[in-house]
């Protein structure tokens, strides 16, 4: 009893084990089958940014791509895609923040697209117009799409890839001025434009009202001075209204100098 019950578990196990192979063949030959394939389709989704926008689109990704490796993708045998020397082509285009290329089983080509997000759109003191993602990347200007942002004028010096690791650098105090605003509902839809004087002081340009707000330097005060700014909206604006004043100084500590039209 114990020889037999001994050569049905080694049978069982044999068995196991070329069942086990026999499905592991046919998932090889099934994988080099689909790389024997030529490319069936080129599938491009690019994830919108909040309002729907699109910097760069599908056709724009596939032009990309085909002018990088020479061809269309759909020209391709699977065999021959690279999906890692895909996504780096296309994370080296300066509207992507990240690619992802996947080869699916029917040999499809499916390609993701995060797009970067803009925050702010500056002209700097020599004319050059880009926007600046929220990572402090510089992102060209769409011919697709006009992203709405804040706008950055003045003297503003030309961007450099790593101004965000510098100590007093005005590009980096107006990255942390422009968060500061994107952080707060009611600057958010306050504000359109901030203009740095040559003084290197902020200027703020509010949406309602032919009045600029004198911020000054970005330093540890700056909350302070917000603070000043929002009281003095709530109390003083709500009864002067928003037509009686030319400037709204904030570099003094604790006032508001107002300066009348």
């Amino acid at each position: 009893m114990l020889d037999n019950a001994n050569k049905s578990s080694s049978i069982r196990r044999i068995a196991w084990i070329g069942g086990g192979f026999l499905t592991l063949m046919l998932i090889i030959a099934a994988v080099e089958r689909k790389k024997g394939l030529t490319v069936g389709a080129t599938v491009v989704e690019v994830e919108p940014l909040e309002d729907g926008a699109l910097l760069i689109d599908s056709m724009d990704v596939i032009r990309l791509v085909e002018k990088s490796i020479g061809s269309s993708l759909d020209e391709q045998t699977a065999s021959l895609v690279d999906e890692d020397q895909v996504e780096r082509i296309l994370e080296e285009n300066l509207f992507v923040k990240n690619a992802e290329v996947l080869l699916t089983a029917d040999s499809k080509i499916k390609i993701n697209i995060e797009q970067r997000v803009p925050i702010l759109r500056v002209v700097d003191k020599l004319g050059v117009q880009y926007y600046l993602d929220k990572d402090g990347a510089k992102v060209p200007l769409s011919r697709h799409f006009t992203a709405r942002t804040l706008v950055a004028t003045g003297n503003i010096p030309p961007h450099t890839p790593e101004f965000l690791t510098k100590k007093n650098n005005l590009m980096k105090d107006l990255f942390e001025l422009t968060n500061f605003i994107l952080s707060d509902e009611l600057w958010k839809a306050m504000f359109e434009q901030v203009h740095i004087n040559s003084k290197d002081e902020f200027v703020l340009v509010p949406m309602v009202g032919d009045h600029s707000i004198i911020l000054g330097k970005w330093d540890s005060n700056a909350e302070a001075k917000f603070k000043k700014l929002r009281t003095f909206y709530e109390e003083g604006l709500s009864r002067e209204g928003w037509q009686k004043y030319k400037t709204l100084d904030l570099r003094y500590k604790n006032q508001v100098v107002c300066e009348r039209k």
